[in-house]
This record gives structure tokens, C-alpha cells and sequence, in this order.
């Protein structure tokens, strides 16, 4: 592992280039685009045929692209699920505050379940997505969404010296609204100077500058380590690095007997209960549309839906090796050996054992080791994409991901074979054939 893989050069590229979910949208959409798919808003007709490719996004921030099979034969969905969405903190609308005249902070609040401590002391600056007015020539008006990140070291949220806070080290409980908000600068700075800077970012007067989404991101840099390169730590790596590897294998083509489907949804990190969220209709819409576009019906659909799999995706708890306690006693699972297939007696995971038969059945072709996680009985663990989504479209699911430390901190930690284990684990699943036999028992061919 002493040179870096080329997989996770361009992993820390992409997760470089997308600080929200709105950029990593953009950046999936140009590697669909230059890979020769073609893109379909929602709110125009569809015209599909065998052997096109295609995708479609919703808000900006969730995309779902889909290969159809040249010859299609009784076809289902294989499909694979991440998220774009990561733990960070979101800017209010109102955002200036201003301490004793000296000081200028950001007003902000905390999206998704971040490690607290872990935004301290480090540079931090702003992106996100800004809606601007423009006029058109008839004197009508359009709101046009433009992606800003200014790129730069633009804030930090400073600790509180441990002189004046002697038990700092004894445990803390963070007030989002109190401790964790960042300073952007000095007395001097004018009101309502912060909204000037996001106008200029969008190259855009103040008065056309209408809605913003903007957060904080940390600007430590990815870097690779270990005694033998074995280790890659970033922000974000949940669950972009699972988003960019399915993007690899989904790419590298498919099963011409079936229909291959690649989706990232946002909001993952708060529930997924938005109208681009894993709980919305988003995937279920595009599927059926696929479907109807190519002269199913209803009652196609479904059967449709029955010979389908899904892949869901989202990075799991690698031996904390400070902490090895915190993991099952038999089901843990270390960086650098596999991929993990999750599973839950209460359901928070979806994988069973049909769905952990197959998947292990495609990685034992691909030659990608598997590991297994469960978390301790007397320890509540997260939930994730799948059985979200099974509630608007059901299909055959197992949870896996990438094992990682310090999940939901501002700068997590993988193994850098695993990025490619994920790709081949992905190639494969695309180029299987999912049927069944007459008595009901699933068969998986290329």
C-alpha cells in the first residue's frame, strides 16, 4: 500500500471539489455528462429506449442515472443508494451578530449529528447554493441557482482557553447557539457586510441575491497516511466516498438483460424526509417512469419491482483502536479488509439473509472481501438509507459500507483499499442478472 491508489487520488479530488451536497450533485452530473449520459429534468417528458443512458436530479442535491439493457429480457432494477449530505453546520438567514462591537460571528445551526469538538480550532469556510434574480428581456423574472464556495480561510470557532474553562478536559456538553458559533470578523466590518461578500462570491448585486443555502465546511486538507500509506483521512468521507465508488463501478457498464440504477439521495443526515430524501417518491418516480417510458405497464411495473436489488450504501464503525469495547465481540469489522455488510435485528439495516447471500455471491465473482457488523446488544447504532427507501418501493436490500473511525467528525478516517473493493464490488452487481427459478429460488447470472 506505499503508493497511493489512483481510485483515492481522484476520491480526494472529488470530495476537494464538493463541500455540500449541492456540489457533489454537480460533480456526479459532470461525470455522468462526460461519460455520454443524457440528462432528463423531471418536468419534461421522457424518451427512452433500449441501451440509452440517462439521469435525472432533484433540488440540485440528489440524482438517480440509470442504464438501460439493449436486450432487455424480464427485467429488473439493480440498484445502488449513498447519500451527498454529511454532518456540518447550516448559516440562518439573519446570520450577523455582533459581540460587544468588537466581534462579528455567523448565526448558525447544526445539520445532522456532528462530533461537536471536532469543529474547533481549524479554518472553516462557506459554499453552498444562492437563488439570484435575473430579468429578462420581456420584463419577466427568473430565479437562477448558482453554486458558491469562497474557497478560502473565512472563519474559525475558537475554544474557550482552559484557564477559563478548567474542566474542559473532564467531559463538555456544546451549546450549538453559545460555543459553536464561528467568527467571521472584526468591529469594524458594516452591517450586513457578510451578505455583500455571499452577493460578490455570486457575482451578483445584493438587492438580486433572494434565497440562500449556505454552510461551513472545514478547509483541512485530505491526506493520506500510515506507516504504509495505508490510511486516507478527509471530511465528508461519510458517505461521499461510498457516492464516488458506486459512480466508478456503475460506469464501468452493465447487464444488457436488465436495468442498471445509480442513485445519491441528500438529507440522509436529518431522516430523509424531503422531497429529495431516500423517504420520498423521487426513486420510485424515476423507476416507474423508466418502466412506463418503455411501454410497461402497472402490472409490468411490479413485477418489475419483484425481480429487482438494492445496494445500500453508507460507511459503518471500524475497532475504534483506543476503544475495541465499543464493537460486537464477534461482528466488527477493521479498515483495509472488505466490505462490511450491515445487519439489525430491529431493522435499522435491511440486509437478510437472501439479500446477504446474493451479495456475497457477487463479491466472492469479484474476488472483494466481505466483513460483518452488527452493533453491541446493549448499544443503540444509526440508521440508514435502505429501509427508508423500501417504504415507497420494496425490493430485495442489503446494508453495507466502507469501515471508518471518527464517523461524523469534520475529518474522518478509511483505508485506502477499500475505496477499490467498493468498485469492483459495484462493477460486478451491475453486470449480474438477477432471475428466479420455477420454484421461486433466486439465480444470479452475468
Amino acid at each position: 500500500m506505499r503508493q497511493t491508489k489512483k481510485e483515492v487520488k481522484d476520491l480526494i479530488d472529488f470530495l476537494k471539489k464538493s463541500p455540500t451536497a449541492f456540489h457533489a450533485v454537480a460533480n456526479l452530473r459532470a461525470e455522468l455528462l462526460q461519460a455520454g449520459f443524457t440528462e432528463l429534468p423531471e418536468r419534461t417528458r421522457w424518451n427512452l429506449v433500449p441501451g440509452g443512458r440517462y439521469f435525472t436530479t432533484r433540488n440540485g442535491s440528489s440524482i438517480i442515472a440509470f442504464r438501460v439493457g439493449a436486450e432487455l429480457k424480464d427485467p429488473g432494477f439493480m440498484v445502488t443508494a449513498s447519500h451527498s449530505d454529511s454532518p456540518c453546520f447550516k448559516i440562518k438567514e439573519n446570520a450577523e451578530i455582533r459581540v460587544m462591537n468588537h466581534y462579528v460571528q455567523l448565526n448558525t445551526e447544526g445539520y445532522g449529528g456532528m462530533i461537536c469538538s471536532t469543529w474547533f480550532d481549524r479554518p472553516l469556510s462557506v459554499a453552498g447554493r444562492v437563488l439570484v434574480r435575473k430579468k429578462n428581456e420581456d420584463g419577466s423574472e427568473r430565479y437562477e441557482t448558482r453554486l458558491i464556495d469562497f474557497d478560502r480561510d473565512l472563519l474559525l470557532i475558537p475554544n474557550v482557553a482552559i484557564h477559563m474553562n478548567r474542566k474542559v478536559n473532564d467531559g463538555m456538553a456544546y451549546n450549538k447557539q453559545i460555543d459553536l458559533l464561528p467568527l467571521l470578523g472584526t468591529g469594524e466590518m458594516q452591517q450586513g457586510e457578510f451578505r455583500k461578500l455571499v452577493a460578490a462570491e455570486a457575482g451578483t448585486e445584493e438587492k438580486n441575491l433572494l434565497g440562500c443555502d449556505l454552510f461551513l465546511y472545514s478547509r483541512t486538507q485530505p491526506t493520506v497516511w500510515g506507516a504504509n500509506n495505508e490510511f486516507l483521512s478527509a471530511g465528508r468521507l461519510d458517505d461521499l466516498e461510498c457516492a464516488y465508488g458506486n459512480l466508478k463501478g456503475f460506469l464501468q457498464g452493465g447487464c444488457e438483460k436488465n436495468i442498471q440504477v445509480y442513485c445519491c439521495f441528500d438529507n440522509e443526515e436529518v431522516g430523509s424526509l424531503t422531497k429529495q430524501g431516500a423517504a420520498s417518491t423521487f426513486l420510485s418516480d424515476v423507476l416507474y417512469r423508466v418502466a412506463s417510458g418503455l411501454g410497461m405497464d402497472d402490472e409490468d411495473y411490479r413485477c418489475m419491482t419483484a425481480r429487482s436489488f438494492m445496494l445500500s450504501c453508507d460507511n459503518a464503525h471500524a475497532v475504534h483502536p483506543n476503544h475495541p469495547e465499543k464493537t460486537d465481540v464477534g461482528n466488527h469489522v477493521f479498515m483495509n479488509e472488505g466490505i462490511v455488510i450491515k445487519s439489525h435485528a430491529g431493522q435499522k439495516y435491511t440486509s437478510d439473509a437472501v439479500s446477504v447471500a446474493l451479495f456475497r455471491g457477487v463479491c466472492e465473482k469479484a474476488g472483494v472481501p466481505v466483513q460483518f457488523f452488527a452493533n453491541r446488544s446493549d448499544e443503540a447504532g444509526g440508521s440508514t438509507l435502505g429501509n427508508i427507501a423500501m417504504a415507497q418501493v420494496s425490493m430485495n436490500t442489503v446494508d453495507l459500507g466502507l469501515a471508518q473511525l471518527a464517523m461524523h467528525s469534520a475529518y474522518e478516517t478509511a483505508g485506502v483499499a477499500d475505496l477499490g473493493y467498493l468498485e469492483s464490488a459495484s462493477a460486478a452487481f451491475y453486470h449480474t442478472y438477477l432471475t428466479a427459478d420455477a420454484a421461486g429460488n433466486l439465480v444470479a447470472a452475468e
